[in-house]
């Protein structure tokens, strides 16, 4: 009976470990693309990077529809501008890029969105009249929303990317409803198909 039971434990300890180590192997494989950087002198490098820095990013716990972060990529130094709600996604951003292999230097301009119950107040109204739209729906739907909401001071900004034309436009509409709101500017960009 006991080797029995020792067999069985050995077999299940045998399974996990062989799952274990199928699960990590398979883990690296949804690390980011190409992480081994080509040479800093090449012209594939500054492609490499600026792809490098757009996976960091995307990949912050805390960036939300109510943050935009963007980035230049000049050789080995990157930027970051953009406006962000909470600020440790400010330094999280500068920190997750600075980790990047062939990163010299981060300038972060980031700005840090002033603390406001009425922008709060305007961005739960703006999050309900632009998602809850049915054809802007899906542009809320996955990790990293298509369309993002900013608000400083009651104006609001829309930044991202859209399917079309139209959608751009039932965007500002919606924008331009929600009471509160002093201005609206809409910088979605349309992608081509």
């Amino acid at each position: 009976m006991k080797t029995i039971i020792r067999k069985f434990a050995v077999g299940i300890f045998t399974t996990a470990l062989l799952v274990g180590l199928a699960f990590g192997s398979a883990g690296s494989a949804f690390a980011a693309p190409n992480t081994k950087p080509p040479a800093p002198d090449s012209p594939q490098y500054e492609a490499w990077l600026t792809k490098q820095v757009r996976h960091q990013l995307v990949m912050l716990p805390w960036y939300s529809v109510f943050d935009n972060l963007e980035y230049k990529v000049e050789g080995d130094k990157v930027t970051l501008i953009g406006q962000v709600v909470r600020p440790v996604l400010k330094s999280d951003a500068a920190s997750a890029v600075q980790h990047i292999e062939g990163v010299k230097e981060v300038d972060n301009q980031i700005e840090l969105l002033p603390v406001s119950p009425m922008d709060d107040h305007i961005r739960r109204e703006m999050i309900r009249a632009i998602y809850s739209f049915p054809s802007l729906q899906r542009y809320g739907m996955g990790v990293n929303p298509g369309i993002h909401i900013i608000v400083k001071n009651g104006n609001v900004t829309l930044e991202g990317a859209v399917s079309n034309q139209s959608d751009k436009d039932v965007a500002n509409i919606r924008a331009n409803g929600v009471p509160g709101v002093f201005s609206v500017t809409n910088n979605l960009r349309v992608e081509k198909s």
